[in-house]
């Protein structure tokens, strides 16, 4: 059975960082696509980052662009996002998706992905909450 965990979510500042971590076990599958989505109270799901096991291909909106970075680390199944410069409009429930039997990490797949949630696995969620 897949499961996919996410930690590192917490509060800090406006300016400051953080870095949230996902584990995927249960399932090795020679290529996916890992995904982190967001959401705040009262706003819909949505897709931030994106990136392509096969070859680090990433994918992200324009909100996040040069501030957040998806990263990987296959040995250990374990995928990343690392925030920084976080702004109070971040404030929001985290959650980290996979989908196995991916053949490409063109762009637009990616940005399929995200925006229309399209993964095979979810986490639970972290919190993390950017105070002004």
């Amino acid at each position: 059975q897949v499961q996919v965990v996410e930690s590192g979510g917490g509060s800090v500042q406006a300016g400051g960082s953080l870095r949230l971590s996902c584990v995927v076990s249960g399932y090795t599958p020679s290529s996916n696509a890992m995904g982190w989505s967001r959401q705040a109270p009262g706003n819909e799901r949505e897709g931030v980052a994106a990136i392509y096991s096969g070859d680090g291909s990433t994918y992200y909106v324009d909100s996040v662009k040069g501030r957040f970075t998806i990263l990987q680390d296959i040995a250990k199944k374990t995928f990343y996002l690392q925030m920084n410069n976080l702004k109070p409009e971040d404030t929001a429930m985290y959650y980290c998706a996979a989908r196995g039997d991916v053949a490409s990490g063109v762009s637009h797949y990616l940005r399929h992905l995200l925006l229309r949630s399209d993964f095979h696995w979810w986490g639970q969620g972290t919190q993390v909450t950017v105070s002004s």
